[in-house]
């Protein structure tokens, strides 16, 4: 029996759609490490709406969505927690980063990823 995903919301879905098209230079080189299960054959979704929320980056097999704060997030810890105890209570599990992480070092960055996936100690 195949699982059906529930129906999204129409304006859920749109506004997941909207920002696919317009990535910054850090979503673009995230997304190139995260795309075609190039890493370790782990499948990655963009813009993936989970819950009440759209992820920057999302892996359903390891419940692990992967955010992407550029200056959008200065000052807005708080929220970000609010969010992140939220997809807590969904089963997920948030591993955030800069801008500059992935800019600087998308080595390590893939690092972490994996180590959040139990693929790397």
């Amino acid at each position: 029996m195949s699982h059906k995903p529930s129906p999204l919301n129409p304006r859920m879905r749109d506004t997941a759609r909207k920002p696919r098209h317009d990535m910054t230079g850090p979503e673009r080189a995230l997304w190139h490490l995260l795309r075609a299960r190039r890493l370790d054959g782990l499948k990655f979704r963009r813009q993936h709406p989970v819950g009440p929320f759209v992820a920057d980056f999302c892996c359903e097999e390891m419940k692990l969505i992967v955010a992407l704060d550029g200056r959008t997030h200065i000052g807005t810890g708080e929220s970000d927690d609010q969010r992140t105890d939220i997809l807590g209570k969904l089963g997920y599990r948030v591993v955030r980063f800069t801008n500059d992480d992935v800019i600087e070092s998308p080595e390590a960055v893939a690092r972490t990823i994996l180590r959040e996936c139990g693929r790397l100690k």
